[in-house]
């Protein structure tokens, strides 16, 4: 149950497709060439290969336990947190003033999936602590930046989002902790926060919970929201840790899956109230928690494209190790080991193809989201901004939806054997369910798609993504071969079946609401296939240049991009009718509640 990071594949896209070459013209990032990234990617693969993927499987059998209070981890995770702070690998895309290594998030990215793939229940760590620092970066004030960011950029400090309560899931507006003023610049907070991933642990002296609540006079809703860092020790003028605050964990959750990450409710102000500090200005919390999320949706996709990979390695090791069944078309007497058998290939095709498809969009995003800050014209910050935007839904939806479907057909591919968790196939299951959920379930990312991303701009960031489709599709006509031939034919299809909802959405969002939100999780869908069958075509078109450069390899990305455009892309059609030709929602709401 080993791990070996994809860095041919990870390096390809970082040049081919997502251009470091123009990311490393960016003011800041001169330096980030592709010989840096390689040097970066190469010391993340051993890292993660030999100290976090040993641990996976040990968190599956032991995961964090819970006693008066107190939170231990799993074995061995305290002591691959220090390597993980002391190798520099929480500051790698933050800011050097604080600590950080600046790199950019196209570096980043793939940092963030190698550690994800070799252990997912750990990686949940730094994702959070990742969210706090952007949203103090953001927000926060000099005192609070100074204090809190290089400990938790050097990795000795972890950071937490605290939204949800027990009455108050999804709809923030429903939030009820308080946070009193006391007249010295600082807040006492009460209240009960669930789903609290690492609020509480051994891994770090401190933690810096980011939490949301409302302050006497605030308004009803989610406009009167405000966001305070509340620390679990209390930090002195000098740095030195002093009391502990008021916020204790009262237990964690038994999981289905991710079982090494422990999972709090957290209760604040039992003994006096837990002291907190405002970070930007009062009622603009969600504000600044949405750049938390943001961030922390574009990593929970790459967690879903790590979970699928690791899936897809696993079951490739066994299939080409299961011997079972004589091949169907006689070319052996005896029985083969099942990667020789068609249904076999294609699952594990399936499975590859799914996964290089969307770590390709991954990265190619985000590339974007570096211009998107860097660029020293602001109407190039500004166009790239509109499309990353407009990307994050679909990574984050697209990608963890995929990753379920290829866990799954990582277990179907071990047979019974699959079943069996020693296998370790059935662990890539179970932790892939949850990332279809939180940071906001693909139903939410598909609001944020309809909503932020396609409505409010009206069309114009969907409608520059589908003229980038455009020049690949002119590109491809450039070729010969059966290749290019199937995916020019089908990439075209599913262009145009993208661009058709994006024109349902925008001529019936105030008609009829209910057409387009029923089939928005589909719309969701459509453009993870799409838009990576779109970087698989622009793979399709490099590799057959480079070919000779590495035939194996560039022979594989043509094979797979091949498959993506016969198996993949034509789902495309069939969701646009799900959507726009069958107006979903006359399906969806004609069963009357009390007939469920």
């Amino acid at each position: 149950m080993s791990y070996t990071a994809p860095l041919k594949d990870m390096l390809f896209v970082i040049d081919e497709l997502a251009d470091i070459e123009k990311v490393a013209t960016l003011p800041g990032f001169e330096d980030a060439t592709l010989e840096t990234a390689q040097a970066v990617l190469d010391e993340a693969a051993k890292f993660n290969g030999e100290v976090l993927a040993p641990l996976n499987f040990e968190g599956d059998k032991n995961p964090s336990t819970f006693s008066d209070g107190v939170v231990t981890t799993t074995p061995g995770f305290k002591d691959a947190f220090r390597q993980f702070g002391e190798g520099g690998w929480q500051g790698v895309m933050h800011p050097a003033e604080f600590g950080g290594q600046a790199l950019p998030k196209l570096i980043a990215a793939p940092c963030i999936e190698m550690m994800n793939a070799a252990n997912i229940s750990f990686a949940l760590c730094p994702l959070l602590t990742d969210g706090a620092i952007e949203a103090l970066l953001t927000a926060g004030s000099d005192e609070l930046k100074q204090r809190y960011l290089p400990k938790l950029i050097a990795g000795e400090w972890t950071g937490t989002m605290n939204l949800t309560e027990p009455q108050a899931g999804s709809d923030l507006a429903l939030v009820r902790t308080r946070a009193e003023p006391q007249g010295d610049g600082s807040f006492k907070v009460f209240g009960t926060k669930i789903f609290i991933t690492y609020g509480e642990h051994d891994m770090a002296e401190n933690i810096a919970h980011l939490v949301l609540a409302r302050t006497p006079n605030a308004p009803e809703g989610v406009k009167g929201i405000s966001l305070l860092l509340v620390p679990k020790f209390m930090v002195n003028d000098d740095g030195s840790l002093g009391e502990r605050n008021d916020v204790h964990c009262v237990s964690i959750e038994h999981k289905l899956g991710i079982k090494a990450s422990p999972t709090a409710v957290l209760q604040y102000g039992d003994h006096g109230g837990a002291i907190g500090y405002m970070i930007g200005e009062e009622n603009r919390g969600l504000e600044y928690m949405f750049i938390m999320m943001n961030a922390a949706r574009f990593g929970v996709g790459v967690q879903g494209i790590a979970v699928a990979d690791r899936a897809y390695q696993l079951a490739v090791a066994y299939a080409k190790d299961r011997v079972q069944s004589r091949p169907v078309d006689g070319s052996a007497k005896q029985s083969v080991t099942i990667i020789h058998h068609p249904d076999v290939r294609r699952m594990l095709a399936t499975m590859r193809a799914l996964t290089e498809g969307a770590r390709a969009l991954a990265y190619v995003a985000a590339a974007y989201s570096d211009i998107a800050h860097h660029a020293a014209d602001a109407d190039t910050r500004a166009q790239y901004a509109a499309i990353y935007e407009f990307l994050v839904p679909v990574v984050k939806g697209w990608s963890t939806e995929m990753s379920i479907d290829v866990a799954s057909l990582g277990v179907q591919v071990h047979g019974g054997m699959g079943f069996i968790e020693e296998t370790g196939a059935a662990q890539h299951y179970r932790d892939a369910r949850i990332l279809t959920i939180y940071e906001g379930t693909t139903a939410i990312q598909a609001n944020d798609l309809i909503g932020r991303k396609t409505v409010k701009d009206g069309g114009a960031a969907a409608r520059a993504v589908l003229a980038q489709v455009d020049a690949t599709l002119a590109a491809l006509k450039e070729h010969e071969g059966a290749a290019f031939d199937a995916m020019h034919r089908r990439l075209s299809a599913g262009r145009d079946a993208l661009a058709n909802v994006v024109e349902f959405v925008l001529a019936n969002m105030k008609s009829d609401p209910n057409a387009v939100f029923a089939g928005s999780v589909a719309y969701v869908k459509l453009a993870g296939i799409v838009l990576s069958g779109w970087q698989m075509a622009r793979a399709l078109i490099v590799s057959t240049q480079k070919r000779a450069d590495d035939p194996s390899f560039h022979g594989a990305k043509i094979a797979t991009a091949h498959f993506f455009a016969d198996h993949i892309l034509p789902q495309a059609l069939a969701l646009e009718a799900s959507i726009v030709s069958a107006k979903g929602d006359e399906g969806v709401l004609a069963l009357a509640v009390d007939q469920f």
